[in-house]
């Protein structure tokens, strides 16, 4: 449509600059014209096609600040590690179908494998992983290596060191993946990094109320604070624990990514500014995942009786990575 728009505007113009600019005839059929007056009327017709198409609203696509998705409702896609028993849904990045707003996020979904099953083993040479079992236990190959695995557990997973999973309990399981882009060579730690949330005290956070408590669980290699200190991209992966009533206080990361997963409870999600300028709230659910871009307003509000869980991963914007 855009392009029929653009012949047409061109063929008018073309229509008009040979009516205006006809000078005189030499003989039957053969115009003459300036050579200013052709040059002013090829840019009018080109400035003139070039603001149609800038004027459809299909011609450009404004990128989103956030992303919402509702992962019972995702369906699983085949990837690199799927198998016949191992399913993956993707939540965002691979697989999903918005992924260029997303730039230190490689990707984050979630694996399911049936009981007796595995996951086809990976290696990424410029991607961190994380991985966070939420339900069943297994094992995970790691380099030469094989480690039980049960709920609860959260690993780091560095690039360039082969991994895999399996299932050897009699119910599903289920697990987070999440990875971010690093440098293809960056440095594994020494050995595999591995804890579990049940052993992770909880605490209060500088400049956040305290009716929500943290569980920092990996920071990057120069943290102090979190249980596991490895990683490159992601600054902070953390579990936050709402009272009836509890909010984290809208606020807003000047060079991270974040993701909020809701594991339970409900209450309002804060994404973006909204109509006010300050917060846009969004009922939410277990089961809803949000990716925030940096510098959008982020936040929740316990709206239960009882307690609200979100998982969330911070991660450094790659300012120098080219847009």
């Amino acid at each position: 449509m855009r392009n029929a728009r653009t012949r047409m505007v061109v063929t008018l113009s073309n229509e008009f600059m040979t009516a205006y600019c006809r000078k005189d005839r030499r003989k039957e059929g053969e115009m003459r014209f300036s050579a200013g007056c052709f040059g002013r009327y090829t840019m009018m017709a080109f400035l003139s096609a070039y603001a149609l198409v800038a004027a459809d609203p299909g011609a450009r696509k404004v990128d989103p600040t956030f992303l919402h998705r509702y992962v019972p409702e995702i369906e699983a896609k085949l990837t690199d590690l799927s198998t016949s028993e191992c399913e993956y849904k993707p939540i965002f990045g691979v697989g999903d179908s918005a992924t260029t707003i997303l730039r230190g996020v490689q990707r984050f979904g979630q694996i399911a494998i049936a009981p007796g099953g595995s996951c086809k083993p990976v290696t990424y040479s410029a991607e961190e992983q994380i991985y966070v079992i939420l339900e069943g236990a297994g094992a995970l190959r790691y380099a030469n290596e094989s480690t039980a695995i049960k709920k609860n557990d959260f690993m780091y997973l560095p690039a360039g060191v082969q991994h895999g999973l399996s299932n050897n309990g009699s119910s599903p399981l289920k697990l987070f993946v999440m990875g971010f882009k690093v440098p293809a060579g960056t440095s594994p730690p020494a050995k595999l990094q591995i804890a579990s949330i049940d052993e992770v005290k909880t605490q209060t956070v500088g400049g956040h109320p305290d009716s929500v408590v943290y569980q920092l669980l990996i920071g990057d290699t120069n943290s102090k604070r979190d249980r596991l200190a490895c990683a490159h991209l992601v600054t902070s992966l953390f579990l936050m624990t709402f009272q009836p009533g509890g909010t984290n206080f809208p606020h807003h990361h000047d060079d991270e990514e974040e993701i909020y997963v809701l594991l339970d409870g409900a209450g309002d999600m804060v994404a973006g500014s909204g109509m006010d300028g300050v917060e846009g709230r969004f009922s939410a659910k277990p089961g809803d995942a949000y990716f925030f871009r940096l510098n959008t307003t982020v936040g929740f509000y316990n709206s239960t009786q009882g307690p609200a869980h979100i998982l969330a991963v911070r991660s450094t914007y790659p300012r120098n990575r080219k847009q």
